[in-house]
């Protein structure tokens, strides 16, 4: 996790604790000592050995004091953002646990008792979920309840395979080293998504439990930008899973073009009263080059995420063997390609010669050139990709 060292307050830390409640925190006067003085009277009930930690991304408004008047530990952030406030506030705390939530007031956290029971139970990663709990009248963006949260909660399923409800939930707890490990890197409001990624593309143990939303205790307008975090979130999403956004794609556009090319490389046909010719044979080939370039750059970027530690090594079987093929089997099929299009260039400057080198029918005789030129850009790709992913591999042989 790339963290700076925050300063904190003098208050010292015990040494033994089982949960710090971590809260980032900016300009959350109005609500600060009523979360804090629930987080507190939470371990106490629990007879739970813990702390609370405000990590502080530069209040102008007093929540430090109020922090600290009510026993919370400061910690003083100065890099921005709402991931940044929680790397640090993890990054200082003193507990196995931690159990993160944001100050305003709006999660319970006057009941984490089941958190810290999925905890002990042997869970990394327990993550809240609003739409079990209950979600009281005007404490969700009507966009947020019914689009933003259930879309890009089914998109992280579907892309991660992450057997969670609510993926954008702001109250959840980990097992401190674990999510230490993974390295955080993101300081906005992704660091929520990336932590749920990472953890599952890490195998960790991931449990949900119901929790209660409520309106936030503020008057001001909250933090959180529909569209502008939304997207963070979507754009993180898709980074973060070459194989759906390049992967799949790709190979669906391959597989159409490669049938169409073969299929009108013996001529015009017709399907259902429509003919297809050359114009459609050209457009398939299209498809096929850019489902080519998708598909080489979505391995290109599995294979160098998961050399700097951005992801865990590919598992797919096709994208796994495509990895792990060799330079040098990648450079001959690639040759043999590149010699496969040349050979297609040379039948067609002989037909053409046979004519005399004159004008010639387009129509009857460019499907040789099309093919042609697949074949060389996909040689030549080959080639390139080859020598690309043995910049990973470096120090392997």
């Amino acid at each position: 996790m790339t963290m700076s060292k925050s300063a904190t307050d003098a208050q010292a830390v015990p040494t033994v604790l089982e949960l710090s409640i971590v809260l980032p925190c900016l300009n959350e006067a109005e609500t600060l000592e009523t979360c804090v003085r629930k987080a507190r009277e939470s371990l106490r009930s629990l007879g739970v050995a813990g702390e609370v930690i405000v990590a502080d991304n530069g209040s102008t408004d007093g929540s430090q004091d109020i922090a600290r008047a009510n026993g919370a530990r400061v910690v003083d952030v100065p890099r921005r953002g709402y991931g940044a406030a929680l790397a640090a506030g993890i990054e200082a705390a003193g507990g196995e646990y931690v159990l993160m939530a944001d100050a305003d007031d709006s999660y319970a956290l006057d009941d984490i008792g089941g958190f810290l029971e999925a905890l002990r139970g042997g869970a990394d990663l327990v993550m809240g979920n609003r739409f079990q709990g209950g979600i009281a009248e005007g404490a969700m963006p009507f966009l947020h309840r019914y689009l933003g949260n259930p879309v890009l909660s089914r998109l992280g399923r579907l892309f991660f395979r992450i057997p969670v409800g609510d993926f954008h939930c702001g109250i959840r707890a980990f097992r401190r080293d674990r999510i230490l490990e993974l390295g955080l890197r993101t300081s906005g409001m992704e660091f929520a998504s990336e932590m749920v990624v990472r953890a599952s593309l890490n195998h960790f143990k991931i449990r949900e439990v119901p929790t209660t939303l409520r309106p936030d205790g503020r008057t001001r307008a909250p933090h959180l930008r529909t569209w502008r975090d939304g997207w963070r979130h979507l754009r993180f999403l898709l980074a973060f899973s070459p194989r759906w956004l390049l992967y799949y794609p790709s190979i669906a556009l391959q597989g159409i073009g490669l049938i169409g090319m073969l299929w009108l490389s013996f001529g015009p046909q017709r399907l259902a009263g429509v003919g297809f010719g050359l114009h459609t044979m050209l457009a398939c080939a299209t498809m096929f080059v850019l489902g080519l370039q998708g598909m080489s750059l979505a391995v290109v970027a599995r294979s160098y995420a998961a050399h700097l530690g951005l992801l865990p090594p590919p598992s797919g079987r096709m994208i796994l063997r495509i990895a792990k093929a060799s330079l040098e089997r990648g450079l001959w099929i690639g040759l043999l390609l590149l010699a496969g299009g040349i050979t297609c260039f040379i039948v067609a400057l002989s037909i053409w010669g046979a004519a005399g080198f004159g004008e010639l029918d387009v129509v009857q005789t460019m499907r040789v050139p099309i093919l042609g030129m697949v074949l060389m850009v996909a040689g030549f790709q080959l080639i390139t990709v080859s020598f690309t992913l043995s910049l990973t591999k470096i120090g392997e042989d």
